[in-house]
């Protein structure tokens, strides 16, 4: 089949705006069992992410020193167990903190579609409608080769983690390819240099976590619908990346000011 490029018109169509008829609940809770004393700001950035692509509702499952900080910055945020539509888990986990993996797992073992990162990509394979999202390196440590490796073919890595993982995998990088266990594959080409910093990765978490929930109807009618989904909300952060760059440098809190912006913009055409 080989790789299909994804751009502005393909994630266009992966994006469902709200209705006269919708209510915060039918736009999706996306459930974060992200962040760590050592990495809070991992769980900030990714609920920022997910606030501003329109999820419904945001429910965060946490330590509580990330707690205090995310109310602070977010306090539409619930806190605490319930009901969710998808989950991100991983971002800013530390893998030897037992209480943080064991509320990841939870998460995992329910079933939703879920953005697996950084620090719970160790817990994959598991069944499910799993996003891995490993950045070159995470990618190289899994397969025991070196990062130059899986940065000289990282479409065939990402369609091997795919079938190994029996998952979508979304590995990050100047381009970014998505594959999953179907052999479906696609490439974003849209990021900016500028988007090489710490913390990027941790917004397109909740991007794509934002997405999942508010299409976990849709994924659970068609699972490999998850593909496509995901890969839209690659090119919504990696356009509003751009817009915040415009060439030069930028704070994340640019880039996920810009993603309304973006949205809009899709919406339009």
């Amino acid at each position: 089949m080989g790789v299909e490029n994804f751009d502005e018109a393909d994630a266009a169509l992966e994006y469902r705006a709200p209705t006269s008829r919708d209510h915060k609940y039918s736009r999706g809770v996306l459930g974060f069992a992200t962040g760590s004393v050592a990495y809070p700001g991992a769980a900030l950035l990714g609920v920022d992410g997910a606030l501003s692509t329109g999820v419904g509702m945001v429910r965060y499952v946490g330590p509580a020193d990330v707690t205090r900080p995310l109310l602070v910055r977010r306090p539409e945020a619930v806190l605490g167990n319930g009901p969710v539509s998808a989950w991100v888990i991983g971002s800013g986990m530390v893998d030897t903190d037992t209480e943080s993996m064991d509320r990841a797992t939870r998460a995992l073992g329910e079933g939703k579609p879920t953005v697996v990162d950084a620090g719970a990509l160790g817990l994959l394979p598991r069944s499910g409608l799993i996003v891995a999202t490993p950045h070159a390196g995470e990618m190289a440590k899994v397969f025991g080769v070196s990062r130059e490796a899986v940065e000289a073919s990282p479409a065939e890595y990402a369609l091997l983690a795919a079938s190994q993982w029996n998952a979508t995998v979304v590995l990050k990088g100047s381009t970014t390819y998505i594959a999953n266990q179907h052999g479906d594959e696609f490439s974003v080409s849209l990021a900016t240099p500028w988007l090489a910093i710490a913390g990027a990765g941790d917004v397109l978490g909740g991007v794509i976590g934002s997405m999942l929930a508010t299409r976990s109807a849709d994924i659970a009618a068609d699972s490999r619908s998850l593909t496509r989904i995901a890969a839209a909300a690659v090119v919504i952060h990696s356009l509003a990346a751009q817009l915040a760059s415009a060439g030069g440098p930028f704070l994340l809190d640019d880039l996920v000011g810009k993603i309304p912006a973006v949205i809009r913009q899709l919406l339009a055409r």
